[in-house]
């Protein structure tokens, strides 16, 4: 994954929006911890993963990938929050031995951890943890990639239309 390039894209998305919307001297930690809380939320109810009484099913994967990449954002802006240099970041993922629910909670509690610490080992091992949730959901890093190119995009449009 070129990590590199996801946090300089993204810290420019971040800046943008900071400037735009007065908050260069706000502090935005917790929010970006609740909007990537919220973005996990989304997933899952596409994903359909815990919803044991219906029989519908998933969403489309296009759909479902537009979720998960939403939360690589705020994963990415709260490693901006705090400071991190991508290039201290190692991201090798192992398959994960869980389904997706118990990925879900575990993203979940690796979050609140992250949220307490606010160091870069609890960072990585949140981040590596939603990557592992990729894997189970059919994604390849080539294809987040591309997903997060097409929705950072989509994020300004929605800047210059006043979303």
């Amino acid at each position: 994954m070129q990590l590199e390039k996801l946090f300089q894209m993204q810290k420019a998305l971040d800046t943008h929006i900071e400037e735009k919307h007065e908050l260069l001297d706000e502090e935005l930690f917790e929010r970006k911890v609740l909007a990537l809380l919220v973005e996990i939320g989304e997933l899952a109810n596409e994903t359909r993963c815990f919803k044991f009484w219906s029989v519908k099913p998933s969403s489309a994967k296009n759909v479902i990938l537009e979720e998960f990449v939403d939360g690589v954002h705020f994963i990415l802006s709260l490693g901006i929050e705090c400071g991190f240099d991508p290039q201290q970041i190692e991201l090798n993922v192992h398959e994960s031995t869980l389904n997706e629910t118990d990925q879900f909670l575990r993203i979940y509690e690796l979050t609140s951890s992250f949220q307490k610490s606010k160091n870069l080992l609890s960072y990585i091992e949140l981040f590596k943890a939603y990557l592992q949730l990729a894997e189970l959901l059919g994604f390849s890093q080539l294809e987040i990639e591309q997903a997060y190119f097409h929705k950072n995009e989509v994020n300004y449009q929605r800047q210059q239309n006043n979303y």
